[in-house]
């Protein structure tokens, strides 16, 4: 297989290259005002810190795959998923709510300080700035870029999440904001891209099997898309992550596809069998569950069976390394159960 000139964004290297380093913010607030256009519009903003560091024992923290803060106060999440995994909605709505809860922690600079007052006898008194100020919230926005088709969403590319009134639409409270691109379903040729938006989706959709960026493609913005994704610019250090970064991507992907399709079918069969049973929808959804918990299985088997080291397994399945060593351990005594069961069979016919 030939190397693309371009790294691919849907790994988590060229993801950064392209987006996530000081070089790239000019290409990033062109994306995010692409997105928010008629919504938003950013001038400037700074990178923060990727990892939300865990509370307790219990909290595994969050590591984003961006995070930054626009000139006028808003927060944004970037997250650019390969693989489908189970609740990765879920998953969404947790990022997003976290950072909301973390703005009361950390107020913006432009916060109201609330001064000390004390009454006529020097005793200390309430403030007479409004209780609420303390709650005001910036919006946070959190984008979530998909290389794969999620059930809970529906059947196209890009989905925009509010929380509004569920009977008149009208939108309730605007700091909470998500945006899901399901890049499986854009299917848009060039031709049939008008606004720079669709341009810079077909883009990032197909670079990676370019061998150079279309001339069609005049805007400035592609002209630095071209010099910041260009695997010939990569350093050595990130030469050699980003070689990694692919394999991952490629095994990942030949696994999936195939064990995935398989065992939902399963799961749904099942599902829908102990649905007519019971009597219950509850039925359909432990069979597809217990379905989803076979795909991750089987792809964790058939990466050991290929000699994939444990931590490449953990990264490509978002599984701990503990989870990895224990299926592992497992099919380890299953092959010595069989060559012990074997050996006495071997050892009979001989006697």
């Amino acid at each position: 297989m030939n190397m693309s000139r371009f790294v691919n964004p849907f790994t988590d290297l060229g993801f950064k290259v392209i987006f996530g380093q000081p070089a790239s913010k000019g290409l990033l607030i062109t994306l995010l005002n692409e997105l928010l256009a008629g919504e938003h519009h950013i001038e400037d903003l700074c990178f923060l810190d990727k990892e939300d560091h865990a509370d307790n024992v219990h909290d595994k923290g969050i590591i984003y795959d961006l995070y930054c803060r626009t000139d006028s106060g808003e927060y944004i999440i970037v997250e650019m998923q390969n693989r489908w995994h189970s609740h990765f909605l879920d998953r969404t709505l947790y990022y997003v709510c976290r950072a909301v809860g973390r703005l009361t922690e950390l107020p913006p600079p432009d916060t109201i300080k609330i001064p000390v007052e004390k009454d006529t006898d020097g005793m200390v008194c309430e403030s007479s700035v409004p209780y609420g100020s303390r709650y005001r919230l910036s919006t946070v926005y959190g984008i979530f870029l998909m290389n794969f088709k999620e059930d809970g969403l529906d059947k196209k590319f890009r989905t925009d999440i509010v929380l509004a009134d569920r009977d008149t639409g009208r939108v309730v409270n605007p700091h909470l904001r998500q945006i899901y691109l399901q890049f499986p379903y854009f299917n848009k040729e060039f031709a049939e891209c008008e606004t720079l938006y669709e341009k810079l989706m077909y883009a990032l959709k197909n670079m990676n099997d370019w061998n150079r960026m279309p001339d069609a493609l005049k805007e400035q913005v592609f002209k630095y898309l071209d010099q910041l994704a260009a695997v010939a610019n990569l350093s050595e250090e990130n030469r050699i992550a980003y070689d990694k970064a692919v394999d991952r991507y490629r095994v990942s992907r030949i696994v999936e596809e195939d064990i995935r399709r398989e065992a939902t079918e399963e799961g749904l069969k099942e599902g829908r069998e102990k649905g007519r049973e019971e009597g219950r929808e509850e039925g359909r959804e432990e069979g597809i569950e217990q379905g989803e918990k076979r795909t991750q299985n089987s792809i964790i088997k058939k990466m050991l069976s290929m000699g994939q080291p444990l931590e490449f397994i953990s990264e490509c399945t978002d599984k701990p390394v503990e989870y990895i060593r224990d299926i592992a351990t497992e099919e380890l005594m299953l092959v010595r159960e069989e060559n012990t069961y074997d050996r006495n069979i071997e050892k009979k016919s001989v006697e």
